[in-house]
């Protein structure tokens, strides 16, 4: 009789540890799919971001082969000046550069005069204030790009 007892506990501790890794077997088979969902997600997701890559690739590749870097429209702050640069030339040029004129809104203000006085000084050129041919040699480098 106590074998019988013993054997009927030993077999209920048994299908109870059976069941329970059915359980968690399953409860991890369940996270698998999850996580393989979640892949699969972010594989479109970075196939989309490398498809919208390529398309603007394809565009600046478009545009320099044109020659038309001009984002900004005719006569604004992209433009290559003619002769003499508009206060938004500055303006951006001054930015890219490393000085704050402030905004870039096309008015000649205190920031502005400020921010060329110091770029003049810091390269060696008279400080006056003004955008003349030769602070505009200098300047016009930072208009397309930022290099400090």
């Amino acid at each position: 009789m106590v074998k019988k007892v013993a054997t009927l506990v030993f077999l209920s501790v048994l299908v109870i540890s059976l069941a329970g890794c059915a359980t968690g077997r399953k409860q991890g088979e369940m996270e698998v799919q999850g996580l393989k969902n979640q892949i699969s997600v972010l594989e479109a997701q970075i196939q989309s971001k490398d498809e919208e890559i390529s398309g603007l690739r394809n565009e600046v590749a478009k545009l320099q082969s044109e020659g038309s870097m001009n984002f900004a429209g005719k006569g604004t702050v992209g433009s290559e000046p003619k002769s003499r640069p508009n206060t938004k030339q500055i303006q951006t040029a001054l930015r890219n550069a490393g000085y704050n004129p402030g905004n870039i809104d096309g008015k000649m203000g205190a920031l502005t005069m400020d921010a060329i006085k110091a770029f003049q000084s810091a390269n060696n050129l008279p400080a006056d204030g003004k955008v003349g041919k030769n602070t505009w040699a200098v300047l016009r480098p930072y208009l397309h790009k930022k290099i400090k």
